[in-house]
């Protein structure tokens, strides 16, 4: 069974809109910083790839946006990840560590590119190998 990568986050109040509301665009940010550590915990650095010319490359997001976040509000981010052909689909939620309440829930495809085209990722399939589950 695949494991449920956690990152743990806090809301930084520049983040905020003028409601106090944390700004839809921001959960984009949380998901992404949760992807690149679950990368770097996994051994795999964004600069050592991009220096050989290997991305990561976001496909499509699908964001639902459910309760909002506020100021200084500590959230847990959760990525499952499923891989689908030559396409890894990141399963992710943000929940509001207070009273666990889910805030925002996406699906992210991403691609791999190699010398600028799509390709194979099997050095993200030895990486992610304990958090993919296969369709």
């Amino acid at each position: 069974m695949a494991l449920t990568y956690e990152h743990k986050m806090k809301v930084r109040d520049y983040e905020c809109d003028a409601q106090g509301v944390v700004n839809n665009a921001n959960y984009l940010h949380y998901f992404e910083a949760t992807r690149h550590e679950l990368m770097e915990e996994c051994g795999l650095r964004l600069r050592d790839l991009t220096e050989a010319n290997i991305l990561p490359v976001v496909r499509n997001a699908n964001v639902s946006y459910k309760n909002s976040l506020r100021g200084s509000d500590e959230f847990m981010s959760t990525i499952k990840i499923v891989r689908d052909g030559l396409r890894y689909y990141f399963h992710q939620d943000i929940t509001r560590t207070a009273d666990s309440v889910l805030c925002s829930s996406a699906i992210i495809e991403v691609v791999c590119l190699i010398d600028g085209k799509v390709a194979k990722p099997e050095m993200f399939d030895k990486a992610f190998t304990n958090y993919i589950t296969w369709k």
